[in-house]
């Protein structure tokens, strides 16, 4: 009965150490309070510190907004302690990312990649349009503030994308969506080129996308320079609506 005791001790203790090292796993590869490869739930209460974000690289920030999106999806979001990570985020402030994304309702980043607060900033503005303001926070959130990624998001169904098409006009608007309209004429497409057609609607958004980041490039050196000496990475995604669906594209 002793040797069935010290076997029954050990084979706990051997279960406790392989917990701890997962743990301890987990932890060492970086976490942003809600955009994490598994940590612990204490970890949710504190916002993005300095070292955690300065160690994790683009690439990985890129991976935790998938598996950010993943958990998502399957409708198994992490418990943010969203009023603990507000405390901890008074003073100062680490986003890992910067994401250019649409206004609509629908698509609010932060969600759909399951993150939290302090993790990221999130420039939004009808049909993602990257204009002189826009840029400008982009290249504060980069260069200032340190972000690595940046990550413009369009989406399905997009109401930006379909005014464009339409050539509707509406006071301010109309200037806004005169940005969309050349990429509108510039989507390869056979088929029905109208608002009413879901399929030409989101191939001009991904268009639209595709250009926003060569437009980024070629009218901010800052993020050209920041990208060609490897400090950010400038990447692609669309939003589906139908699924919750963040398709990545560099």
């Amino acid at each position: 009965m002793k040797t069935d005791n010290c076997l029954v001790h050990q084979t706990h203790d051997d279960g406790r150490r392989r917990l701890l090292r997962s743990a301890a796993h987990m932890a060492a590869m970086g976490t942003l309070s809600g955009l994490t490869f598994g940590v612990p739930e204490s970890s949710l209460a504190a916002a993005l510190s300095e070292e955690t974000r300065n160690q994790l690289t683009a690439e990985q920030i890129i991976e935790m907004m998938k598996q950010g999106n993943a958990r998502f999806r399957n409708g198994r979001m992490l418990p943010h302690d969203y009023l603990a990570q507000k405390r901890s985020s008074l003073t100062a402030q680490y986003p890992a990312a910067v994401i250019l994304s649409c206004m609509d309702s629908r698509a609010p980043a932060e969600i759909v990649l399951d993150a939290g607060i302090g993790d990221m900033f999130n420039v939004r503005v009808a049909g993602s349009v990257a204009n002189d303001d826009v840029i400008g926070s982009l290249e504060f959130a980069c260069a200032i503030a340190g972000a690595k990624v940046v990550l413009v998001m369009g989406h399905t169904s997009c109401g930006a994308i379909k005014g464009a098409i339409d050539g509707a006009e509406l006071g301010h608007l109309t200037g806004l969506l005169k940005n969309i309209k050349p990429i509108v004429d510039a989507t390869a497409y056979m088929g029905d080129r109208t608002s009413k057609n879901e399929a030409f609607v989101d191939e001009v958004a991904k268009t639209h996308v595709e250009t926003t980041m060569y437009e980024i490039r070629r009218r901010s050196h800052v993020l050209a320079a920041l990208e060609q000496d490897g400090s950010i990475k400038l990447v692609g995604a669309m939003y589906h609506l139908v699924g919750g669906l963040v398709d990545f594209f560099i």
